[in-house]
């Protein structure tokens, strides 16, 4: 709040887009920040991604054709590691017992386990 501004006037100001939630990484890399953190980063889990969101992540990332498949229409548990400059494709099957059910993000699944 600035000098002389009311609480009132601060409520009104409209909101900063740096603020949002996205999954969209056209989003995420129109930030500088953002892109900055991305580079920086040394380990990225990445699931199923969308058509345009692949061949960003394709350029920026250096992954090939091949890798790109564990990311396109994949299944539950599949997905990249990478690791420093090392990518690793994986299928992860977890069996239905109790770890599963706790860690399990699907709504229906988890009112199963209680």
């Amino acid at each position: 709040m600035k000098m002389g501004e009311s609480p009132r006037e601060v409520d009104k100001k409209p909101p900063d887009n740096n603020n949002q939630i996205t999954q969209n990484i056209k989003d995420l890399l129109a930030s500088r920040e953002i892109e900055n953190i991305f580079e920086n980063s040394d380990f990225i889990y990445m699931l199923n991604q969308a058509s345009g969101d692949r061949q960003i992540l394709a350029k920026q990332l250096n992954i090939s054709p091949t890798q790109l498949s564990y990311v396109t229409n994949s299944n539950e548990g599949e997905g990249l590691l990478f690791y420093g400059n090392v990518i690793i494709p994986f299928v992860d099957r977890f069996p239905k017992n109790s770890l599963y059910k706790i860690m399990t993000t699907r709504l229906e699944e988890t009112s199963e386990a209680e």
